[in-house]
């Protein structure tokens, strides 16, 4: 049985620290923007009623972290390994230079959704969310996978300005053809073949069983795959000739 944490009236250190102490598994009540909430930490399931503040799972290094609502910005900022559920609408920057790990939000983000994520040998983050991305999606990408569905209000554009700017490393899936969307110069667009959506049905079984979502439907839908055009995206920036 999970132990019952309620988190009104407690700033962050004081929340932490009764996580910390609460074994494998907690239910944290009454969250109202309390920040960095599991902060390094591992081995944790921890399900969150009401709004985390910034930095939700920050250097997060393994375990399960689900939010029943919203959550604000920098959501896995820098983590390293585990999943963070988030059922709502997440804020800027979420998944910042995340190392590891999987973040599965079934709304939308706002901008600047997974800058500088990377990857390294075994680890591959994932960053799947259900509905739009604000402008700047992937900026300075050097790994990992980001998928937007654009679930809920398809007649939008699935992602705003500026999408893949500075990438150079990783994949990105959007379920869009993507008329009405400008990339840089120095990434590869095409629309998905087989052996994208392949790859996109494996990377989406575990997201659409956890919100219930029908993945064939899903997949029925046209995807537009980005990936970086150069390995060195910025000589151009720094060379004359």
């Amino acid at each position: 049985m999970s132990v019952v944490i309620r988190a009104q009236d407690k700033d962050h250190r004081a929340l932490n620290e009764q996580i910390r102490n609460a074994g494998d598994s907690c239910l944290i009540t009454g969250c109202c923007g309390q920040r960095f909430i599991a902060s390094g930490m591992s081995g944790k399931n921890i399900t969150i009623e009401g709004i985390p503040g910034n930095a939700l799972g920050s250097y997060f290094n393994g375990g399960i972290i689900t939010v029943m609502g919203n959550a604000q910005d920098a959501v896995g900022d820098t983590m390293n390994d585990g999943t963070i559920l988030i059922h709502g609408n997440i804020g800027d920057a979420a998944g910042y230079a995340m190392r590891g790990g999987k973040i599965y939000v079934r709304g939308n983000a706002g901008y600047r959704a997974g800058i500088h994520v990377k990857a390294y040998k075994d680890k591959v983050p994932l960053m799947i969310i259900g509905g739009r991305a604000g402008s700047f999606l992937g900026e300075y990408q050097a790994g990992g996978v980001i998928v937007v569905l654009n679930l809920d209000e398809p007649q939008k554009k699935c992602v705003g300005f500026f999408p893949c700017t500075g990438m150079h490393g990783g994949k990105v899936f959007l379920r869009s053809d993507c008329r009405d969307v400008v990339f840089p110069s120095q990434v590869k667009v095409h629309t998905a073949v087989e052996e994208d959506m392949k790859e996109l049905e494996s990377l989406l079984s575990e997201y659409c069983s956890i919100f219930n979502l029908d993945l064939k439907e899903i997949l029925s839908g046209i995807f537009t795959v980005i990936t970086p055009d150069s390995e060195n995206p910025y000589r151009q920036m720094y060379v004359a000739n």
